[in-house]
């Protein structure tokens, strides 16, 4: 045990702040504090002495320094089972610290905000983390405390402890103060790499702050946690869980794709639906509504649909809510809902609601990364996009202006699909999706087929495919996989072009009637 006695508090964050120092105050503990912190706690009465005072020096130069001192590091550092530590202390008149609680400068919400150079500097603690770095280091001795979570676990080992702390807890919480300064470099550098314009610094750091621990991973014997980066971008990370039982891995990972999918279908152009399946898109459409934007998606793949994940781009009304419970689904996600459809949905206790406020910016820079055998891989998030204007018409044919609207929402289609990636759309509606395939052409042929077998389910005379639109997430390497679609049905054709042989697809493309675009940008997804 490491009874605590006195105990230095300088923090940033002042949320519970009052009660933790009053709570310290009535167990016995003498209060030392700094700047802000020492005046708030003097406003609530309570004895509070100086830091300054400690150390014989004043609070300088803008506050930079008011820690960086023997006599606090002292405290903090020493030993107290060695004899000659404690008698430096004695020498050099430095008491012992057994309870430093710090939160840092708030580096990371001043460059949320978009804060310029010289403020994000500004707000880069540099005593804070050295104190916290000592303190964890001599956690034998000491407790740390960087987390406002853990202020009424501390009173409470108190009590259990006679007013000190047991090692076991000591080492947990000096584990979380190094997370917490590691997280802490990791923003700065990450920050600094950007201003400095430099895409691959020599080290790179990643950080997060546990937002769920997981019932297991991808599979019941992987272990697994939920971590959110702090960027507040819209989406599963943010959202507002209205009802129904914990996300799973998969729930989260399916969720972000269908999520992301979606907000590449602007509303102001139209209520949207993505339904997505292992994180793969099997339905996606515009409407008239939300609830024919629905209908059209499930229409897709219905058999796939089944246990998939709702994305949707507007508010999520109580009609749409009634279709969606026609079969059983995991999560539903959208930046709004109103009374009625949680109504709805509260009587299918399983199901998830999700509510975001906002959908995500599709054209917003940041990073993407994925581990492998001793790394992992870094890049920026895909948030390509193209216009008509840089579309470049390559056959006899141009697209009509129908095909053309099509082409696009394909194309936004197949930057969310596993490559390979085929898609075809008709009216604003995919009509079949193949991804993850070796072959482009297997890709073809498999979504054909999937039109082919949902037709026939609905009992409609021909397959949806016929008179469609196709898009290709990378170009065609061979005339194959292009013949494929259109001899399934599809009119027109978007791929990013650049093959080799490009000039024999273009003439197979005339040769079958068929119009085609190059985009000039790939949109591979593995």
């Amino acid at each position: 045990m490491a009874r605590i006695s006195r105990a230095l508090l300088s923090v940033s964050d002042k949320a519970g702040l009052l009660d933790f120092a009053r709570g310290l105050a009535t167990r016995g503990v003498e209060l030392l504090s700094t700047g802000g912190t020492a005046q708030a706690l003097r406003a609530e009465g309570l004895a509070v002495r100086d830091v300054s005072e400690v150390t014989g020096f004043p609070e300088m130069m803008d506050g930079r320094v008011k820690t960086l001192h023997p006599k606090v590091h002292g405290g903090l550092l020493a030993l107290r089972d060695d004899p000659a530590h404690v008698a430096a202390m004695a020498a050099h008149g430095i008491a012992p610290i057994d309870l430093l609680v710090v939160n840092l400068y708030p580096f990371e919400a001043t460059v949320a905000k978009g804060a310029d150079y010289d403020t994000c500097i500004e707000n880069i603690d540099i005593g804070g983390p050295a104190m916290i770095r000592a303190a964890a280091k001599n956690h034998a001795h000491v407790a740390v405390v960087t987390d406002v979570e853990d202020y009424a676990a501390v009173l409470a080992e108190m009590d259990a402890n006679g007013g000190g702390t047991g090692l076991a807890f000591r080492r947990t919480l000096a584990q979380r103060a190094y997370a917490r300064t590691a997280a802490y470099d990791a923003a700065v550098s990450t920050w600094m790499a950007g201003a400095v314009g430099d895409p691959a610094p020599r080290r790179r750091a990643f950080a997060g702050t546990l937002a769920q621990t997981l019932r297991y991973g991808e599979n019941p014997h992987q272990r697994a946690a939920f971590y959110v980066d702090g960027s507040n971008r819209p989406g599963v990370a943010t959202a507002r869980q209205w009802q129904g039982k914990e996300l799973s891995y998969n729930n989260i990972n399916d969720t972000d794709a269908a999520f992301e999918l979606v907000a590449e279908l602007d509303p102001a152009e139209g209520p949207a639906c993505a339904i997505i399946k292992h994180a793969n898109p099997c339905g996606v459409a515009r409407g008239a509504s939300l609830l024919d934007a629905y209908r059209a998606a499930y229409d897709c793949d219905r058999t796939s649909a089944f246990g998939g994940i709702v994305a949707l781009n507007r508010r999520l009304d109580a009609a749409t809510a009634e279709e969606i419970c026609q079969i059983f689904t995991e999560v539903v996600i959208a930046p709004e809902a109103d009374e009625g459809a949680k109504a709805v949905f509260a009587a299918k206790k399983n199901l998830r609601l999700l509510t975001t406020g906002a959908l995500p910016d599709p054209k917003a820079p940041g990073l993407a990364f994925r581990q492998v055998a001793g790394g992992f891989l870094v890049q920026d998030r895909d948030n390509g996009f193209v216009t008509p204007a840089d579309l470049e018409v390559v056959t006899r044919r141009a697209p009509t202006e129908a095909e053309l609207a099509d082409l696009l929402f394909a194309w936004k289609v197949a930057k969310h699909v596993k490559s390979n990636a085929i898609v075809y759309v008709k009216g604003g509606a995919t009509v079949g999706v193949g991804a993850g395939q070796m072959s482009r052409v297997d890709s073809t042929r498999i979504a054909a087929r999937k039109s082919a077998d949902m037709a026939e389910a609905l009992g409609l005379g021909e397959p949806t495919v016929r008179g469609s639109v196709v898009a290709s997430d990378a170009f065609f390497p061979f005339p194959d996989g292009l013949l494929t679609a259109a001899e399934a049905g599809a009119t027109a054709v978007i791929q990013p072009g650049g093959s080799m042989r490009d000039a024999e697809v273009i003439a197979a493309a005339d040769a079958a009637g068929l119009a085609m675009i190059f985009t000039g940008q790939r949109h591979f997804r593995h």
